[in-house]
C-alpha cells in the first residue's frame, strides 16, 4: 500500500496500527483459505455453460455452507414461490438465481470466518450491513444498461470489508474510531485516517489485493466525493456510484443512531437521494418499493446465517405487516433443511429418509420443466444432485455418448475427487460385454448392493477397476431416447448397501429418470 509522506511525518501512530492490523490479518489461519474461497466464487460468472454447474460443486464442497444456502431458499420469501421445498443446491441455484446465490455464499463465507470474535455485537452490526449493501445493489443493478451489472452486489458486499476487519481484529480501535465519529460526525472520515492511518477504503484494497479479489471490484471500493453526481460515463464509475450508494442507504437501514429516530425513511434518504438519484435514474417511490424488499431479504440472510436483525425502518415506523409474515402463520409444516445435515444414515450412508428427499427432487424437477428458463444441463445436474445427496453416495456422473469420438464420457460429476474422477470416466463405445454397456443396450437400472459379487466383478471392466477400485455398491441408469442411447447415470459408495432399494424408492428413481428422458425428447 502506497503511504503519502504527510501521512508518513504525521501519523507514526496511526501507520503503526495499520500496519499491525495487516499483519494480524496476514497472520491468521483462517482468511488465506477465506481470501482462496472468496477469489474462486468471484471468478465463477454468470455466462458459460458450466457456470451453474461450477458454483454447485464449490457450495457442495463445504457441509456448512450448503445447510445455509438450503436454510435460505426454504425460508417464507422463496419458498412460497417454489411452492415446494427445496433439497438440493442446483435447485437453489434455479430458484434464488445465480448471482442471489454466488452472493449470498460469499456473504455466508465471511460470516462463518467472523461471527465467532469476542467481540460478535460490533461484528454481527458490520456484516449485516454488508449483506444490507449487497442486496441493495443487486437491486438497482436491474435498472442498469450495463452489461453483468450483478457483479456490483459484489462491490457492495465488501464496501464494508474494512470496518469488518477492524472490529474482528482490533476491537478497541474500532470502538475508538466509532466514538470519535459519534462525537463529530462531520469529520467522521477524518476520525478513521487519524486513528487507522488510513480510510476504511484504503485499508480494504490493501487486504482485497492481497487475497485477489479482480481490480474491477477493488476500484468499484473507492468513495464517491461531490454534491449531485451526473450519471456515469463508464461502467466502473457506474460501480463506485451504486457501491457507495448502497452502503450509505445499508448505513440507514440497519443504524440505530439516534438522530434518525424522529425522521420517515424518506427523510433520512433525502440527502442520499439529492447526491444519487439523477445519477442513477431512481426516484422515491422507486427507492421505498427497493427498501422493503431489501429489508425483507437481509433479514431472511441473516437469520439464515444465525445472525440477529434489529427491528428497522417501514416494520417499525408504520407497522408494516408484509404478505409473506402472513403466510407464514398459515404455511404447513414442510421440509426442514436443517435436518438435512442431521438425518440418520443406514451403515452404508445412505439417508433413512431417501423416500421423502426424493421425492422432493421429483417435485424440484417438476417445477423446472414448466419453467422457459430451464436448460437441459441444469435438469441433468438437479437429477444428479438428487440422486447423490437422497442415496448417500460418495460419487456420481452424468455418461453421455461422444459419437465422433465413438466412446462414452462424464460430462457432469459431483461428490469426492470429482474433477479428477470426471476426467478418467471415458471408454470406447465399442466394448461390448461389460455392465455399463449390457445395463444400456437392454435400458436395464441396476442397482448393485454388493459390487464384489463374482459375477458382478466379471461384468466390470477393467478401467473402472483401476478408477474406483474400492467401489462397494453402485447404480447405473440408463438414458434412452427412442431406442438410441445416450449414456447413463452413475453413483457409487465405498461401502455395500445392504438395506437395499425398496420398491417405493425404486419407483421415485425411475421417475425422475423418465422426467430427464422426457425433457431431452422435447429439446
Amino acid at each position: 500500500m502506497h503511504t503519502s509522506p504527510a501521512e508518513k511525518n504525521d501519523q507514526p501512530a496511526p501507520l503503526a496500527a495499520r500496519e499491525r492490523l495487516l499483519a494480524k490479518i496476514k497472520e491468521d489461519k483462517g482468511l488465506p483459505t477465506l481470501g482462496a474461497a472468496i477469489s474462486k466464487v468471484v471468478e465463477i460468472t454468470s455466462s458459460g455453460e458450466d457456470s451453474v454447474a461450477n458454483l454447485a460443486h464449490f457450495i457442495l464442497s463445504d457441509v456448512g455452507l450448503t445447510q445455509k444456502i438450503l436454510r435460505l431458499s426454504n425460508t417464507i420469501h422463496y419458498r412460497t414461490a417454489a411452492g415446494v421445498p427445496v433439497t438440493t443446491i442446483s435447485r437453489a441455484i434455479f430458484l434464488l438465481g445465480f448471482n442471489a446465490v454466488k452472493t449470498s455464499a460469499l456473504a455466508m463465507l465471511l460470516v462463518d470466518c467472523f461471527e465467532d470474535k469476542k467481540q460478535a455485537q460490533s461484528v454481527r452490526k458490520e456484516l449485516i450491513h454488508a449483506l444490507c449493501a449487497s442486496i441493495m445493489a443487486r437491486e438497482l443493478s436491474q435498472y442498469s444498461k450495463y452489461p453483468d451489472a450483478e457483479e456490483v452486489a459484489v462491490a457492495a458486499l465488501f464496501k464494508n470489508i474494512g470496518r469488518v476487519l477492524v472490529a474482528s481484529f482490533d476491537h478497541h480501535l474500532y470502538k475508538q474510531i466509532q466514538l470519535r465519529q459519534a462525537s463529530d460526525s462531520g469529520a467522521a472520515h477524518d476520525a478513521v485516517t487519524s486513528l487507522l492511518g488510513c480510510s476504511y477504503e484504503r485499508f480494504s484494497d490493501a487486504v482485497l489485493q492481497e487475497w485477489q479479489i479482480p481490480d474491477t471490484i477493488i476500484q468499484a471500493l473507492a468513495p464517491v466525493h461531490g454534491g449531485e453526481l451526473k450519471k456515469a460515463a463508464h461502467r466502473s464509475d457506474w460501480l463506485k456510484q451504486v457501491a457507495s450508494f448502497s452502503d450509505a442507504l445499508a448505513d440507514i437501514v440497519v443504524n440505530g443512531d439516534p438522530q434518525y429516530v424522529q425522521q420517515t425513511m424518506a427523510q433520512r434518504c433525502e440527502p442520499l437521494m439529492k447526491k444519487f438519484g439523477r445519477a442513477l435514474e431512481i426516484d422515491q417511490p422507486q427507492l421505498e418499493q427497493i427498501l422493503r424488499k431489501v429489508e425483507s431479504e437481509t433479514r431472511q440472510l441473516a437469520n439464515s446465517m444465525d445472525l440477529v436483525m434489529p427491528l428497522i425502518t417501514h416494520e417499525a415506523e408504520q407497522g408494516h405487516i408484509t404478505d409473506t409474515d402472513t403466510l407464514s402463520e398459515f404455511m404447513l409444516a414442510s421440509f426442514d433443511s436443517d435436518q438435512a445435515q442431521e438425518i440418520k444414515r443406514y451403515p452404508s450412508g445412505k439417508p433413512t429418509n431417501a423416500r421423502d428427499l426424493l421425492l422432493a427432487g421429483v417435485q424440484d424437477v417438476t417445477q423446472m420443466l414448466v419453467s422457459d428458463q430451464s436448460r437441459l444441463s441444469d435438469l441433468i445436474l438437479l437429477v444428479l444432485e438428487t440422486l447423490y445427496s437422497a442415496m448417500g453416495f460418495r460419487f456420481a456422473t452424468a455418461c453421455l455418448r461422444d459419437a465422433p469420438n465413438a466412446r462414452f464420457m462424464a460430462r457432469v460429476a459431483i461428490g469426492e475427487n470429482y474433477a479428477e474422477r470426471q476426467k478418467g470416466f471415458v471408454f470406447p463405445s465399442t466394448e461390448e460385454n461389460t455392465l455399463f454397456h449390457l445395463a444400456m443396450n437392454n435400458n436395464a437400472d441396476l442397482m448393485i448392493s454388493d459390487a464384489m459379487v463374482p459375477k458382478i466383478q466379471k461384468l466390470l471392466p477393467q478401467w473402472h477397476k483401476d478408477l474406483l477400485p474400492d467401489t462397494r455398491s453402485f447404480i447405473v441408469l440408463p438414458l434412452v431416447v427412442q431406442k438410441k442411447t445416450l449414456g447413463f447415470f452413475y453413483a457409487d459408495r465405498i461401502v455395500t448397501a445392504d438395506e437395499g432399494v425398496p420398491p417405493d424408492e425404486t419407483a421415485l428413481i425411475k421417475t425422475l429418470k423418465s422426467q430427464l428422458v422426457a425433457a431431452m425428447i422435447r429439446r
